[in-house]
């Protein structure tokens, strides 16, 4: 297994399926710049988040939300092009975006607002279920 740390944008809302079992899995991307000198360029990873992570956080992960993912990394393969993909195991919500349904910065679900949190406080919250 190869872990991966990721920090970027969400390319687009979250989409929350289930399973023939009945699992629960979000699925989203997430674009990575990496620049070398005076050129950039984007990389986006297909990001998974199994079971009762996926279903809690799916409301939060929407497009233009800042994200750092933490998982295994995996390739595939298809049409001759290669794709990257994280199961994740810690996802941090790091601002942008909105919460679906939602009109401006709060969050749904009894999540704590911005607002709960000390401006001194050097880090953001981690959501782990």
């Amino acid at each position: 297994m190869k872990s991966i740390s990721i920090a970027g944008n969400i390319g687009k809302d979250c989409v929350l399926r289930n399973t023939q079992n009945g699992d629960a899995v979000a699925g989203f991307s997430v674009a990575v710049e990496e620049r070398q000198g005076q050129e950039k360029r984007t990389i986006w990873f297909d990001v998974s988040i199994w079971g009762k992570r996926g279903s809690a956080l799916a409301q939060y992960l929407t497009k233009g939300t800042r994200v750092a993912v933490c998982g295994d990394l995996s390739t595939r393969e298809h049409e001759g092009r290669t794709y990257l993909t994280v199961r994740a195991d810690q996802v941090t919500l790091l601002g942008g975006g909105q919460a679906s349904g939602q009109q401006g910065g709060a969050q749904a679900g009894g999540a704590p607002g911005r607002s709960d949190y000390d401006d001194e406080i050097p880090f953001s919250p981690e959501w782990r279920l």
